[in-house]
């Protein structure tokens, strides 16, 4: 990687870390209706497509340690490792898979790599989450069920805590997955175009 490529590449992802931040931290509250509008796994999938898993891995971290500091406070209370756990993955593998998933199908097709990669952030955001209250506070998920009237843990941990927001990130991901193949066609041409004028002006 030249000099100019890492450039672009810590600057790309400085931007993108910043607006996870932004995102998470000051943006989470908007809401649509009965519906939190989360776009904050949007910049992750972009910085896992175009610098690749490493950088969604980075990004998710950092959404993670945000997520920590700002809205865990009823889980930090029960069980404050398995927080932190549950935060840390969930977040920094959703970039890795949604980056691995773009990596494989992009050549194929743009536009289907970005619906997917925009389809696995939220399920593994979401899906680990799950296995994580699972682990370390189904106790007192068992109890607030129970309060709420649920006969069934699983189906609130489901419907409950996480039907809502998955449904959301969801269709906000698909949503936004055209754009993010336009952000990502944008930023590969450019590379390409500089990499050509170098070849020119070095022959």
């Amino acid at each position: 990687m030249n000099t100019n490529r890492k450039t672009a590449t810590v600057v790309g992802l400085g931007l993108l870390t910043a607006l996870v931040i932004v995102l998470q931290a000051f943006a989470s509250s908007i809401r649509f209706g009965v519906f939190n509008i989360t776009l904050v796994l949007v910049p992750i999938i972009v910085g896992a497509a175009i610098y690749g898993w490493y950088a969604g891995a980075w990004l998710g971290f950092v959404f993670g340690v945000v997520v920590l500091l700002t809205d865990a406070g009823v889980f930090l209370a029960v069980n404050v490792p398995g927080t932190i756990f549950t935060c840390i993955v969930k977040g920094a593998m959703a970039g890795v898979v949604s980056g691995l998933i773009y990596r494989a199908t992009s050549k194929k097709n743009r536009l289907l790599a970005a619906v997917l990669a925009g389809i696995a952030a939220p399920v593994t955001n979401t899906g680990i989450f799950l296995i994580c209250c699972r682990l370390f506070f189904y106790d007192t998920i068992a109890g607030w069920a129970a309060g709420l009237g649920f006969s069934n843990v699983g189906l609130y941990m489901i419907l409950g805590l996480a039907g809502t927001n998955f449904l959301t990130e969801l269709v906000i991901n698909l949503v936004l997955a055209p754009a993010v193949v336009t952000i990502i066609n944008t930023a590969l041409r450019g590379k390409t175009e500089e990499s050509g004028k170098k070849s020119v002006s070095h022959a």
